[in-house]
């Protein structure tokens, strides 16, 4: 009885892991066995109920945290370009540019899988539209299966490191709170926060540097040997077909990523403006022969702009009412404001009212409602499960095993990550990051890694899971649009060779942090 008391936080961690691997909902696996366990914990004399009181505020805390309030409104903004064929336009648009090349194709599809990350963040939307699209072309103009299914597989991936990613913001809000408990923990009276905006900043240089090697052994593949991705006829897409697929995708990058970084707008702020600009765009465009009159249209276009005005005029004028004192220009800035924002409202209208009638908004909207379900209900069951596993001592054994591990700070981040890579076979990123982080990031910022850099790492790191054969994610969304006469065993083969590029990219960002600690330090110091 003794020893089983004593070890009810391993064994409450043992039952999670085999619950995890016999497919059960993951939210109420957590619940259950943190439920579960709180009763045994009762019973045995060893757990505080007030532990379980908490969890109406830790509920109510996750509801009004206004970072997680910027998922919902990403995945939203993902699910809408998703359903508006900009990655058919991309691949096309880009194909035809590099499509004389060796490995043109390739090239092609790195560079749209990074568009696209930049723009949904959502890493099995990316691979299916891309698998779908570019896989049938490439196998017919003699590519080798091999290198286009991994080069399609690497490619989506990049929605995990490249922002606005789902898996930062998640990320962001865990470490940010494990950086104040380490901490709290240390003595700290007023303890600095860490926000998604710094994880942003600190990916990118990472993602971008993925991109470039992707590319590097692409061109390597295709000029060394040109049977495994001879060139095809390039085309000469106009001017106004370029701008058409790259700049208004881009453009919509450029004002919720510089939004955030340059500091004007919050995160969820910024992921407001993605679904608004989302919106615009997708409805803005012409679909078929039953495209918008010019009439509609220019109401679209007007609310994009008046849009696009209110985000420098909120930089320049201070727009806050109820000032005893407001300048003249204050006064002429809210007023266009005003006027800005009614235009933007009827741009929305016309938006929302084309979409809905081409049954393009329906769908979306039900997307983002199951995914923001989904990850809302996990976070609730893992914050149960935290409280239980806290209140039975697991933070403490925790602690105590990293401790005990050699090499200090360096062989835990390696145990750590070994063990977050394994996980990324089983689970989901978003289990990892709810149950994980939350457990072992406290004692590996309190042994001095820095919290920008270790996010970073831990991205890299289940990005790096979402390739692997045989659980890999990524290749069974891809799996899921491969014809038949492609095995698998390709796709396992393809993938390797950027399974390790991954790892390089791991190793840079671990041995040299300035990669991903240079630009946050530069924009927030």
């Amino acid at each position: 009885m003794i020893e089983i008391r004593d070890s009810l936080d391993i064994l409450m961690f043992i039952a999670l892991a085999a619950g995890l691997m016999s497919g059960a909902p993951v939210a109420f696996t957590l619940a259950g066995i943190a439920l579960i366990f709180a009763l045994l914990g009762v019973a045995f004399g060893v757990f505080d109920t007030g532990f379980l009181q908490a969890i109406p505020n830790r509920i109510f805390g996750s509801m009004t945290n206004t970072t997680l309030m910027a998922v919902p409104l990403f995945i939203l903004m993902g699910a809408i370009l998703e359903r508006s064929r900009i990655a058919e336009r991309l691949l096309s648009t880009i194909g035809d540019l590099f499509g004389g090349l060796r490995g043109g194709l390739l090239f092609a599809t790195t560079l749209v899988g990074a568009v696209l990350a930049a723009s949904t963040g959502v890493v099995g939307a990316t691979v299916t539209a891309m698998g779908m699209l570019a896989l049938p072309v490439m196998l017919n103009r003699g590519y080798d299966r091999a290198l286009a299914t991994g080069s399609l597989a690497a490619a989506g991936t990049l929605g995990q490191i490249i922002p606005p990613s789902i898996v930062l913001i998640l990320l962001g809000d865990a470490i940010s709170a494990a950086h104040q408990r380490a901490q709290l923990a240390q003595g700290a009276t007023a303890p600095t926060a860490v926000s998604v905006g710094d994880l942003f900043a600190g990916s990118i240089f990472p993602g971008l540097l993925l991109v470039v090697l992707y590319l590097v052994y692409q061109a390597w593949r295709a000029w060394s040997d040109p049977k495994v991705a001879p060139p095809g006829e390039a085309g000469r897409p106009d001017l106004a077909r370029i701008l058409d697929a790259l700049v208004a995708p881009l453009v919509l990058v450029g004002a919720v990523l510089g939004s955030i970084l340059a500091g004007v707008a919050t995160p969820t702020e910024g992921a407001a403006v993605g679904a608004l600009g989302a919106l615009l765009l997708a409805a803005w465009r012409k679909e078929g022969s039953g495209g918008p009159d010019r009439i509609e249209r220019a109401v679209i276009a007007a609310g994009g702009g008046a849009a696009a005005f209110l985000i420098v005029i909120n930089a320049l004028v201070d727009l806050r009412i109820g000032r005893e004192e407001v300048s003249l220009m204050d006064e002429v800035g809210q007023g266009l404001a005003i006027t800005a924002a009614l235009v933007m409202a009827a741009g929305v209208l016309a938006a929302g009212r084309r979409l809905w009638r081409q049954n393009n908004l329906q769908p979306a909207l039900r997307s983002a409602m199951g995914v923001t379900t989904m990850v809302f209900t996990i976070l609730i069951g893992a914050a149960l499960f935290a409280l239980v596993f806290r209140g039975l001592g697991g933070d403490d054994w925790i602690a105590e095993m990293l401790g005990l591990i050699p090499g200090g700070l360096i062989g835990s981040l390696i145990v750590v990550n070994l063990l977050i890579f394994v996980l990324g076979f089983f689970i989901d990123f978003i289990e990892i990051t709810f149950i994980v982080i939350p457990l072992v990031a406290p004692p590996l910022l309190m042994m001095g890694a820095d919290p920008v850099w270790l996010g970073v790492l831990i991205a890299l790191n289940l990005q790096t899971s979402f390739l692997t054969p045989p659980f890999g994610f990524a290749l069974f969304y891809l799996r899921g649009v491969t014809p038949a006469h492609v095995p698998t065993t390709a796709i396992y083969r393809g993938v390797i060779p950027f399974i390790g590029i991954q790892i390089l990219t791991l190793l840079l960002v671990a041995l040299w942090p300035p990669i991903a600690t240079w630009l946050p330090g530069l924009l927030y110091s």
